[in-house]
């Protein structure tokens, strides 16, 4: 595209145009009719409604933030012919359906309506197999088809629909429903692993997307795992899929991806506990819920919950924490980093969290150390229980019930580990 802006859309409503200038830089600039419509949105609480347009530096961890990240943005470059450092041709190519609500076309082209008529394409076996086989050349299916997916994230995954139980293609401009993604190569049973933490967090009472393990089986025996995750940025009401917009914390506080890491100069828990406090209409609630999957985590052994694992869903009563995502035991891999994204206190190992680590990061986040200990026990309480439900839950032929089983060994030992480290702690 030799004209180098994209209209953005939300909703159907033109929100404003993202373009890039002859450096390269990206520009982005709210509409009049957008910013003269009192009940319009900021696209991002990064990018607060204003008539000034916002420079590269200040726009990119939004916008850059929308699109894969490592080996997958370097294959989907590959296969398109775009630099993966150019953010603007890469959203001129992936820019249809991302994750929230947004839509990046062309000027004098307008989203197709939500109400289609779609046709999408239901995958057979055979199908769904050779997707699944074509995703590490061609991350997302980029430029096949016409059509234009976009996630972030350095996890190969595909959007798609799903109607009537079965896995689709969606049509240009479709919204999708699902996200698919494959088994990861190299870590064993890391599917199941994923659907393990998702389950049992959501047993737990903590807000979760729904996450269902699969396999497809074809000709001559093959089989292949992979996850089907519901998107919970889209809701469907009598087959009309509308989708809602979020963001995450990175892109909230206008961090780039490739500074997601707290080691790297990315969000810590104070930044995020206070992102909360300020964004969510409802603080106290969230922050609460934060409170929780952050201990969840500790006991699951994910250290890689980063600042781009969680997010802002933008809602009718307005910015809540939307449902956790990305759940994983990093911990059930030896080759895996142990160090935590984020540290608990000053201390980003499990093995050394004690009541001073505890004290610490009570007084970061603002919450008193008797309540962050109470949420502690409750949960190692009832992990125990939970853990056999969601065995029980995941029992399928052909998953590897071995793996999960030795999952819940971990979690388990690390749950009654976690409050034995709060013992010295002042305040029952």
């Amino acid at each position: 595209m030799s004209d180098k802006r994209l209209k953005v859309w939300l909703g159907g409503l033109p929100v404003g145009e993202l373009s890039q200038d002859a450096h390269g830089d990206l520009v982005f600039a709210y509409g009049a009719s957008w910013l003269a419509d009192s009940s319009s949105q900021a696209i991002s609480v990064s990018l607060p409604k204003r008539p000034e347009p916002f420079p590269h530096r200040a726009c990119l961890p939004f916008f850059d933030g929308l699109l894969p990240e490592g080996g997958q943005r370097s294959a989907i470059a590959k296969a398109l012919g775009v630099s993966e450092k150019n953010p603007f041709s890469l959203l001129n190519e992936l820019g249809g359906d991302v994750a929230g609500a947004l839509q990046f076309l062309p000027p004098g082209t307008k989203p197709k309506s939500a109400k289609g008529p779609w046709v999408p394409q239901p995958l057979d076996d055979e199908a769904l197999l050779a997707v699944l086989d074509r995703l590490p050349l061609r991350p997302m299916l980029a430029g096949e088809d016409g059509l234009r997916l976009s996630l972030a994230g350095a996890q190969a995954k595909l959007p798609v629909c799903v109607v009537t139980g079965r896995v689709c293609l969606p049509q240009p401009g479709q919204p999708t429903t699902h996200i698919l993604k494959p088994a990861i190569p190299g870590l064993r049973a890391s599917v199941e692993n994923e659907a393990f933490a998702m389950h049992l967090a959501a047993e737990l009472g903590i807000p979760v997307a729904q996450a269902e393990p699969r396999i497809v089986r074809a000709s001559r025996g093959r089989k292949q795992t992979y996850l089907l995750v519901t998107r919970y940025d889209r809701t469907s009401s009598k087959g009309l899929v509308t989708r809602i917009h979020q963001e995450d914390f990175c892109q909230a506080m206008g961090v780039p991806s490739s500074l997601k890491y707290q080691s790297e100069g990315g969000p810590n828990l104070a930044r995020c506990f206070g992102l909360v406090q300020s964004a969510s209409a409802l603080p106290a609630l969230d922050r609460m819920r934060l409170l929780d999957v952050v201990l969840f985590n500790a006991m699951l052994g994910n250290a890689d919950a980063h600042g781009k694992n969680f997010s802002l869903l933008y809602t009718e009563e307005g910015l809540r924490l939307a449902p956790f995502y990305d759940l994983m035991s990093t911990a059930f891999y030896p080759e895996l980093s142990k160090s935590f994204a984020m540290k608990i206190g000053e201390q980003s190992r499990f093995e050394r969290l004690g009541p001073k680590a505890w004290g610490e990061f009570s007084k970061q986040i603002a919450v008193t150390l008797p309540f962050i200990r109470q949420r502690v026990l409750k949960l190692a309480d009832q992990i125990p229980d939970a853990v056999g439900v969601v065995l029980e839950n995941l029992k399928q032929p052909g998953l590897d019930a071995q793996a999960m089983k030795q999952l819940a060994g971990l979690v388990m030992d690390r749950a009654e580990r976690c409050a034995r480290s709060l013992a010295g702690t002042s305040g029952a």
